[in-house]
């Protein structure tokens, strides 16, 4: 099968997947990496890209569509004044730290283990999404440098290792210290452009032999250019259906489908 032959079948289905991707995040105020990371698995693995680099390039690839739809939610969100700009500086270099550090360990990773490491903490964020409520707190303000010196570095190794933006992590972070959730969504969504930016070029300097056609180093550039394509026209639609459906319920069952998808990726890593 020539390259175009599998690229052609590629796109098509890339544009449901970024379609699928762009109202949850609209919906559901979910980072595309959460989707994005199990589709492009299951994806470049049935088309026969299946090797012991595969999930490198399903995180990349997810981590550069991240610049893109991080960027326009913080224009977005910063011209309704939500993004706290204080809190992104003080947190940016930290977490810029921790991704580089979580890229070079994901290059040295095999396909099994970050199955492993995605399946189980996937399972985490969905419970948390499940299970929390907005009236948790741990304290009505933000902890100081010692808290920020270990834990900003630790959101961005963890968020690349998973493919996702940070803010499935730092949106919680922030609302159990006090941060309105909306202020906390916004920031959150900086964060993302502070993890996505530096480790997505770095990828792209990583060398994968096995990589589906047109890809640079770990970055497949036909999914990253389709994806960030329709997440863009997508996005609102989500938002608009959000205001009406119980967002709630919603956050259960897309709680309970995240579940399922990590299940199923621990199978076929531990079978």
């Amino acid at each position: 099968m020539t390259h175009m032959e599998t690229l052609l079948p590629l796109i098509a289905i890339l544009i449901a997947v970024g379609a699928f991707a762009g109202v949850l995040a609209g919906l559901l105020g979910v980072g595309g990496g959460i989707v994005l990371v199990p589709a492009f698995f299951y994806l470049f693995g049935g088309l026969g890209y299946g090797s012991d680099q595969l999930m490198q390039v399903c995180v990349a690839t997810s981590l550069a569509t991240i610049i893109v739809t991080s960027a326009r939610s913080v224009m977005a969100h910063n011209r309704k004044g939500a993004v706290d700009w204080t809190i992104l500086k003080q947190w940016a270099p930290l977490i810029a730290v921790g991704a580089i550090v979580g890229v070079l360990v994901v290059a040295q990773l095999r396909t099994q283990t970050l199955q492993i490491i995605f399946g189980v903490m996937l399972v985490l964020i969905a419970l948390y999404m499940m299970l929390g409520k907005a009236s948790w707190r741990l304290s009505d303000h933000l902890p100081g440098l010692g808290f920020r010196a270990w834990f900003g570095p630790l959101m961005g190794f963890i968020s690349v290792l998973l493919g996702i933006g940070g803010g499935s992590i730092g949106t919680p972070m922030l609302t159990l210290h006090g941060v309105p959730i909306h202020r906390a969504v916004a920031t959150s969504a900086g964060f993302g452009i502070t993890i996505a930016l530096p480790s997505a070029i770095a990828f792209l300097l990583t060398p994968v032999a096995t990589a589906p056609p047109y890809s640079v180093g770990a970055v497949n550039i036909p999914a990253f250019l389709v994806v960030i394509a329709t997440t863009t026209i997508t996005a609102p639609w989500g938002a608009a259906l959000a205001h009406r459906l119980d967002p709630k319920r919603l956050r259960q069952v897309f709680a309970a489908f995240l579940i399922l998808v990590a299940l199923n990726m621990l199978r076929k890593a531990l079978l």
